[in-house]
């Protein structure tokens, strides 16, 4: 049984399902914004093969589009990140279109992966030309920013060695640290940098930033408008993630997440799909330091859909992240504080276990119909045929995927 029917089985039952939830929780998540990424509308797929579907986006209209039909019936999703050079466009036309459906236009993603000169590096290249090359495409990047009124720029760098031997490692962190200062000159008052790591791949001996703390130390010394942006998919196994979230809000230095699941490596998958738990655990860590509803804290989704429908597994994503988001919200943080300053283990632990093990999704579902959303959204957009429409509209053209 989903939330939808629950939710209509125990319409009888009024404010005592709603009381799951109480009012200061549900007004706090009435404000949670979740921006998505224009690309996860694309096709995806592995290494191995990109697959083709019906109604996928030909362009970045399409794609804003498609993202709005998230945010009409979840509430939670009014921002959509641009990735450059994928999503080119007359951008005023582009921020017109977005603002005609309901949606802003967000983050600004930059990329140095896939040039042919990028192969031994971009910010980090021995060359000067080509460290300069790839410092002018930020400075692209922040052009358009300009133009669709967003305020961050992500830098994600594919940058390293495969080799022991192969690179200075340390003469690269001082080439990153000399572009980055280039770019981070160029941004107004209102915008920021944000810096991504990543454990690794595409190199495999070292990556220039593959860790918290090497992205903390690069964005620290360019100033207050450069933090780190946290991908939950980053992370060597066993990584205890909440704690690094924990202390980037302690430093005040956690600009942005790029939330996903991963089962084995970065997968991109659906957030919440490998470890509903984690995903607890890094939300009260969230709400804890102070970073839920944080303007500063930028939430966003960093996914591929390759065999799932794209605009489902973005609902079903962000609805993943309210659900944990109002489970951390009940966490009874006097009984749990009591519980830790008396070194009761087992108390301290089933405070949070209550939480999580709470179904708040039956109480969502109503809360949702009484601000005029679909109970389920799943199931409303289904039943709204806009699938299908896209599907015998979008019919020619080349279809939006990695690299388009």
């Amino acid at each position: 049984m989903n939330a939808a029917d629950v939710g209509r089985g125990d319409r009888q039952k009024g404010s005592a399902l709603m009381g799951i939830l109480p009012q200061n929780i549900l007004d706090q998540l009435q404000e949670q914004a979740i921006e998505l990424p224009s690309w996860a509308f694309g096709n995806s797929g592995t290494r191995f093969k990109v697959f083709g579907t019906p109604g996928t986006p030909r362009d970045p209209f399409e794609k804003i589009s498609d993202a709005a039909q998230v945010n009409k019936l979840t509430g939670l999703a009014p921002i959509v990140a641009l990735h450059i050079p994928w999503d080119l466009s007359d951008f005023d036309a582009l921020r017109k279109h977005a603002e005609d459906e309901g949606v802003e236009l967000g983050t600004i993603n930059s990329n140095t992966f896939q040039d042919d000169e990028y192969k031994f590096g971009a910010l980090t290249h021995e060359d000067a030309r080509i460290r300069q090359k790839a410092i002018d495409h930020h400075l692209e990047c922040i052009d358009v920013m300009d133009k669709t009124g967003s305020r961050d720029l992500k830098i994600w760098l594919a940058e390293g060695s495969n080799y022991p031997g192969q690179a200075d490692m340390r003469g690269r962190q001082d080439r990153l640290q000399e572009s980055l200062q280039k770019i981070y000159a160029r941004l107004s008052d209102d915008q920021r940098l944000v810096l991504e790591y990543k454990f690794f791949e595409p190199s495999f001996y070292h990556t220039d930033v593959p860790d918290w703390g090497t992205s903390y130390a690069q964005v620290a010394a360019l100033g207050d408008k450069a933090l780190v942006c946290l991908d939950t998919g980053h992370h060597a196994p066993g990584t205890n993630i909440e704690f690094i979230v924990m202390q980037l809000l302690r430093l005040g230095k956690l600009g942005s997440f790029d939330f996903n699941s991963r089962f084995y490596a970065d997968d991109d998958l659906i957030v919440g799909a490998a470890d509903p738990f984690q995903l607890f655990r890094i939300l009260f860590e969230v709400v804890r330091g102070g970073g839920f509803n944080n303007p500063d804290v930028q939430f966003m989704l960093d996914q591929c859909h390759n065999v799932e429908n794209k605009i489902l597994g973005q609902i079903r994503s962000v609805l993943n992240v309210q659900e944990m988001t109002a489970r951390a919200l009940l966490v009874d943080t006097d009984a749990l504080r009591e519980a830790q300053v008396s070194g009761d283990v087992l108390a301290a632990n089933q405070v949070f276990m209550d939480a999580f093990y709470t179904d708040v999704r039956p109480a969502l579902a109503e809360w949702r119909e009484g601000r005029g959303l679909p109970a389920d959204p799943m199931r409303a957009y289904l039943d709204s045929g806009y699938q299908e429409k896209i599907e015998a509209d979008r019919v020619g053209g080349q279809q939006a995927g990695w690299g388009a």
